[in-house]
């Protein structure tokens, strides 16, 4: 069940590259959480601005897939679990997360338009997230 939820948290991190750490680190305690969680919203800020890349740019990429495998390292850790399989199962969920919610956005921009789009999907991935490290 752990491995399952690491790598929802991964798909958390394809959506969106700080929710999943800032839901992870705000449950663990310390400053991290509330850093992260700032980063977070600095993030959905600037996903809805004209320059910002694609999430699948190799840049933008690699940092959703650092993401993943960093939130299910740490909670699988959190929970007994075996880091190096929730970081396998973070990145796996990343990548997916990536392009799965690109497609969806995409879909849900030629229906309700970009901004609207935008803040849909950042509800999901602090919803889910939410869902996930309160299980």
């Amino acid at each position: 069940m752990i491995l399952w939820l690491a790598f929802g948290l991964g798909i958390v991190a394809g959506l969106r590259t700080f929710t999943p750490l800032a839901a992870v680190f705000l449950v663990r305690g310390g400053v991290w959480g509330i850093v992260l969680s700032i980063a977070a919203l600095g993030e959905y800020v600037a996903d809805v601005l004209p320059n910002t890349p694609a999430r699948t740019a190799p840049g933008g990429l690699t940092g959703r897939i650092i993401s993943g495998a960093i939130a299910g390292w740490f909670f699988t850790t959190m929970h007994s679990g075996s880091a190096v399989l929730g970081a396998i199962a973070g990145v796996v969920g990343a990548v997916i997360g990536t392009f799965g919610g690109h497609a969806a956005r995409l879909w849900a921009m030629a229906r309700i338009g970009p901004y609207p789009a935008a803040i849909v999907e950042d509800l999901v991935a602090i919803g889910l997230a939410a869902v996930i490290v309160t299980r």
